[in-house]
């Protein structure tokens, strides 16, 4: 049977109306005007609460096979169901075996077997040494590939310099798939580590952790990026950026026509270092929250285009892994857990500023499915597209607890946060999988491989 679901604000392709949603298959059939939707059809009437596209997640650490203790793959879907996101892109590393070859895409697609809530990919790796998986694994499905210019964290996953990309990139040409790249270099990062323990640095200080990842180290990645953008022609993805000091840089790739896209975490525009307690393991990340300066900066380059896309990097561990006892920034996991939580975050951040809601779709959805290679079938409502919704209250005042926190491991910054709009469902392929806080209908996610 045909499906309608009708409310008084849908965000369209010409922005947030009154609309019916016309299903059929699983499939968007066509948008209509505000009107009665055909008798035959099932209509779902959503009032006045925004419908939009189902979130496209283009950066979370799954950590599945091999370290499902840390999350896995029923526990993260859950998790982004509960946030409206209906499409997950898995990193490459933290699982086991890390996805830099073929077999290891294997045993990931086996671990996600009858357990993922909703739709989602996986990114490839580069590593040192593994030039010759890289077209193995595109021809096998990979979104793109993601690189580290710095150490990982995780010994399987090696940093590359500017020389292994290029050999990479050689590889690769004419391919069109995405270079995602951790924007560290690790020259500065170094010096200044090395500076602080020379001089005995107070590493339960969280301002220590701070000045060991210098923006300098973001901004000499930022540079190389673009001389590979230039020199290969090949669309450059730089992951996470928390440093304002390399937007001038990227305002002079805009002005060049480089192929470089840019995503920013939603932890970097609503924290602020000088918010941050010392101990509070929660919030270490890698680059780190910067000061409340450079947050409003991300959002004039966010608001402005200069910034593509918000992600979360949600990068959960096993709670001993953050140290909270020992309280020293240096020897804690970083990566902070939010995954479900960015729309209403996103949703409480733009009110405030009095920023456009239409945006969030462009930054969390339609952009970051083009990237991924989704856009035909994912992002946006349009004709063609997946029937997946976020049927999202806007007015909605709630205070985040660990009920409602639907990772593996309930530790997040996030935790008492007040905030405005609150997912009631969330739609996969037209049939609701998240409703009034339940999870309903199974497991019926499915991969997305880029053609």
């Amino acid at each position: 049977m045909a499906k309608a679901l009708r409310s008084t604000r849908v965000l369209t392709p010409q922005g947030i109306a009154p609309a019916v949603v016309m299903v059929e298959a699983g499939r968007i059939a066509e948008l209509r005007e505000w009107a009665e939707p055909p008798s035959e059809a099932k209509l779902f009437d959503f009032g006045d609460h925004l419908v939009l596209p189902g979130l496209v997640e283009t950066h979370v650490h799954i950590n599945d096979p091999g370290r499902s203790d840390w999350e896995g793959f029923e526990t993260a879907t859950q998790a982004a169901a509960a946030g409206g996101v209906t499409t997950l892109v898995d990193m490459p590393l933290n699982c086991v075996p890390e996805t830099i070859n073929v077999d290891a895409l294997e045993a990931k697609r086996a671990a996600a077997l009858g357990k993922a809530w909703v739709d989602w990919a996986a990114w490839g790796g580069i590593v040192r040494g593994n030039a010759e998986s890289l077209l193995p694994l595109k021809e096998a499905g990979v979104a793109g590939f993601k690189c580290f210019l710095i150490h990982s964290g995780i010994d399987g996953f090696t940093s590359v310099d500017e020389a292994d990309l290029r050999a990479a990139l050689e590889t690769l040409r004419g391919s069109g798939l995405p270079l995602l790249v951790h924007a560290e270099v690790p020259g500065p990062v170094n010096a200044k580590t090395n500076a602080l323990n020379a001089n005995s640095a107070d590493w339960n200080n969280y301002f220590t952790f701070l000045a060991s990842r210098p923006p300098l180290a973001e901004v000499q990645a930022v540079e190389m990026l673009m001389r590979l953008a230039r020199d290969f022609d090949t669309p450059i993805h730089i992951a996470h950026l928390s440093a304002m000091q390399a937007l001038p840089l990227l305002a002079s790739a805009r002005e060049y026509k480089l192929p470089i896209t840019v995503e920013t975490c939603v932890h970097y525009l609503w924290f602020a270092a000088e918010e941050i307690p010392d101990g509070a393991m929660e919030y270490k990340c890698a680059p780190p929250i910067r000061n409340a300066a450079n947050r409003e900066a991300l959002w004039k380059a966010l608001d402005e285009g200069l910034i593509d896309m918000v992600t979360t990097d949600h990068s959960p561990c096993p709670l001993a892994m953050k140290r909270h006892e020992e309280g020293r920034w240096d020897r804690a996991w970083g990566g902070i857990a939010s995954l479900g939580l960015a729309l209403p975050v996103m949703w409480t951040a733009i009110s405030d500023r009095g920023l456009s809601p239409e945006r969030l779709g462009e930054w969390m959805a339609s952009k970051p499915a083009r990237m991924a290679g989704l856009q035909d079938r994912k992002g946006a409502l349009v004709a063609g597209a997946d029937a997946d919704f976020v049927i999202f209250d806007t007015d909605d005042k709630w205070t985040v607890t660990p009920a409602d926190l639907h990772f593996r491991h309930r530790l997040s910054p996030y935790l008492g946060a007040q905030l405005r709009g609150r997912v009631r469902e969330t739609w996969l392929r037209g049939h609701p999988i998240f409703r009034a806080g339940q999870f309903i209908g199974g497991a019926q996610g499915k991969e997305q491989v880029r053609q």
